[in-house]
């Protein structure tokens, strides 16, 4: 019996090892080195190991038929290998490195981030109150960066050697029509929008996303606040007007309004212009925004409303006329937008939104009336799919709709009307692949077909980095880009083509320890540029597509706020090589808004002493060229170099009280804009010549900024 038994348990025993399989292999990384400690089982159960020194692994399992073996390590991908369990023995397994959203490669070519909803920021929405010189305008601010220029009687972003036309503006996603005040001739303008509604700024200055189109240079997008943090009133008193804010949170909805009016006759009559301007009535705006938002579980509703009315009456200094020139304005713009963003379960996400705008100008010149409205549209929607962390995919498509009605009326009883409607339609797609947390690529194509122009363009996109080290990165970028001819050429319905440019960009950035360093080279290649044969742009002129042209530089941009204790400053340098054929040009010319070299110095010092802010700001251009018609080279002279030193001092009274004060061009530089010639030779036969100066050389301002909220802490400077 005994004998029985033993051979029985004998027969199991042989049986159970028969039924048993070896799992075996090696792990190793992407340069085939091994890994050691990584985790290798079966799934759904209790058979596995950990890889040694060698990387090498070895386990039994009495598991047969198909099974998923995987392999886990921190820091790397999961990895899985589906099969027969037999066929797991001596096999090699490589895993790839996770990709990591705090440390990783980023695209940056061509883009400056701010705000929260950037990994990398340059500049933060707080930098745009503070920088000295911009008195609250994000335009001026951004001025600060390299690849712009300051045009000093504009006041528009001009970008690379791109006429300020060639920027569009939109916010969360959507397009702005209108997004500067209305204004008159050599006095500059402002962005219409407060930047304390926004949580975040990017700032493309070439090589931008296929999800935005119609800019030839450069694209500015506006994000705003998502959930505000507290419920908050903030009043402002100033020199040149007054506003008022206010934050009211209700459960997961919030409402963020802020308005403003300002008025600048008090300030002319204590500090007048001086500089050929005559100011009948001074400039004066009301304006008003808000924000609504509704977050869900799982999604997010804003509608943003913006309306501004405007007016002025101002008479200049023409070298063509015995007396002056007068001038009146009149101007109303309202602007929604709405936007919905769903995330669903399976990693896809939908964006919707939709964007009408409506704008009027009301003209005086001289005796003549000139008579404008713009209605434009946009509707968009926008899927998103993250696959993983290595591969996301977005695509959507858009359409614009725009009406331009526009009528001339001179007092003879003469009357002309011009306008337009155009439908266009575009469709992107662009891709996001992390092939490791050294390497990334973006690649994208927009198609677009404009119904006024009647053609459809197909602009292909990629951008490309690499980080070699814990704090530097290279990136290069490519582009094709499309726009519509502006509205001064449009107006007319001779047919034209869209205007392109081709971007070609390097970059290199160095971000750690509170420093950060970017240099970047580009190339822009212009084609299709409009050409037109009069002075200006006109019912009789001849309009074609035979322009074409190039821009070529070097942005360079510093900033550290750590290297000197309560000290925060950048140094922007752009070199700019441009030339043109287009417009009424005679030939290849560079253009008298792109000066070769721009700089600026921007400092900010805490004193805590003085419970103060000190900020002064230096901005430099050279020479701009302009077009003496005494000589027969065009466009070949030069004005003097533009120099600004610019400013402020915030001073807290108690942590919701600040005092604010600037000054711009605090030394009086008497800079000249350009030279105005007459239209005719003199006796002599030599074309006089006026200076267009700026109407006053320096500016000052005097605000005084409350904020009451629920912890008392908070204010329109939060880090003061």
């Amino acid at each position: 019996m005994k004998n029985h038994l033993f051979i029985l348990i004998t027969f199991f025993n042989f049986s159970f090892l028969l039924a048993q399989t070896t799992v075996s292999g090696v792990v190793l990384d992407s340069k085939s080195n091994p890994i050691a400690g990584a985790n290798v089982y079966l799934e759904g159960t209790y058979d596995g190991a950990s890889t040694d020194d060698s990387g090498k692994f070895n386990f039994e399992t009495t598991e047969t038929g198909t099974q998923t073996l995987v392999v886990s390590m921190l820091s790397y991908d999961p990895h899985y290998e589906i099969g027969d369990v037999t066929y797991f023995k001596d096999i090699q397994i490589g895993l790839l490195e996770s990709i990591n959203a705090l440390t990783g490669v980023t695209l940056t070519a061509g883009t400056f981030e701010a705000g929260d909803n950037s990994k990398v920021s340059v500049l933060k929405p707080l930098d745009i109150v503070t920088t000295a010189g911009a008195v609250g305008d994000f335009v001026a601010a951004l001025q600060t960066l390299p690849g712009t220029t300051s045009v000093n009687e504009d006041g528009r972003l001009f970008v690379r050697g791109g006429e300020a036309g060639e920027t569009q503006v939109f916010i969360d996603g959507l397009r702005v029509f209108q997004p500067f005040n209305a204004t008159a001739n050599n006095i500059p303008t402002r962005g219409r929008f407060s930047p304390f509604l926004f949580k975040g700024i990017t700032f493309s200055t070439g090589g931008y996303s296929a999800e935005y189109g119609q800019a030839l240079s450069s694209v500015l997008l506006l994000n705003t606040t998502d959930v505000p943090v507290q419920e908050k009133t903030d009043i402002s008193i100033m020199s040149v007007g007054g506003g008022l804010g206010y934050t009211k949170i209700w459960g997961d909805q919030s409402l963020s309004i802020n308005t403003s009016y300002i008025n600048l006759a008090p300030y002319e009559a204590l500090i007048p212009s001086n500089q050929g301007v005559k100011w009948n009535s001074p400039y004066e705006s009301l304006a008003g925004e808000a924000v609504f938002r509704s977050k869900g579980d799982k999604s997010m509703f804003k509608l943003y409303t913006g309306f501004n009315h405007a007016n002025l009456d101002i008479e200049q200094e023409d070298i063509n006329f015995e007396d002056f020139v007068q001038f009146k304005l009149k101007n109303n713009n309202l602007y929604f937008n709405s936007s919905y963003k769903y995330f669903f379960e399976n990693d896809w996400s939908l964006n919707t939104g939709a964007a009408i705008s409506w704008d009027t100008n009301t003209i005086g010149l001289q005796e003549d009336d000139i008579d404008t409205k713009e209605t434009a549209s946009h509707i968009k929607v926008k899927a998103k799919k993250t696959f993983s962390s290595r591969f996301n995919l977005n695509f959507g498509s858009e359409l614009f709709i725009t009406n331009y009605d526009e009528t001339f009326s001179a007092p003879d009883g003469f009357v002309f009307e011009s306008n337009y409607d155009d439908k266009l339609w575009a469709g992107f797609a662009e891709t996001d692949i992390y092939l490791s947390n050294q390497f990334a690529m973006k690649l994208g194509v927009r198609g677009e077909h404009s119904s006024l122009l009647a053609d459809f363009t197909v602009s292909p996109r990629v951008s490309l980095a690499y980080k070699p080290g814990d704090k530097g990165q290279f990136s290069l970028a490519y582009g094709d880009f499309y726009q519509n001819p502006l509205t001064e050429v449009i107006k007319f319905g001779q047919s034209v083509d869209s205007e392109k440019t081709s971007h070609y960009i390097f970059n290199y950035q160095y971000v750690g320890e509170g420093k950060t360093f970017r240099a970047e080279a580009y190339y822009k290649d212009y084609a299709s540029l409009i050409k037109y044969d009069t002075e200006l742009p006109q019912f009789d002129s001849n309009f074609d597509n035979s322009g074409s042209g190039y821009a070529t530089g070097l942005d360079v941009f510093w900033r550290d706020n750590k290297s000197i204790k309560s000290l925060d400053y950048w140094v922007s340098y752009s070199y700019l090589n441009t030339e043109r054929d287009y417009r009424n040009f005679e030939e290849r010319a560079t253009p008298n808004f792109a000066p070769e070299h721009n700089l600026s110095i921007v400092t900010k010092y805490w004193v805590e002493k003085l419970r103060s802010q000190v900020g002064l700001s230096y901005s430099y251009g050279s020479g701009r060229p302009y077009n003496n018609p005494n000589t027969p080279e065009f466009l070949a002279e030069k004005t003097k170099a533009f120099n600004n030193v610019s400013f402020n001092w915030a001073y807290l009274i108690d942590q919701q009280k600040i005092l604010y004060f600037s000054v711009n061009n605090v030394l009086g530089f008497n800079n000249i804009n350009n030279y105005q010639y007459a239209d005719t030779p003199n006796m002599d036969g030599i074309f006089d010549r006026q200076t267009i100066r700026p109407a006053a050389d320096s500016f000052f301002f005097v605000g005084f900024f409350w904020t009451i909220s629920n912890d008392g802490k908070s204010n329109q400077l939060d880090n003061l």
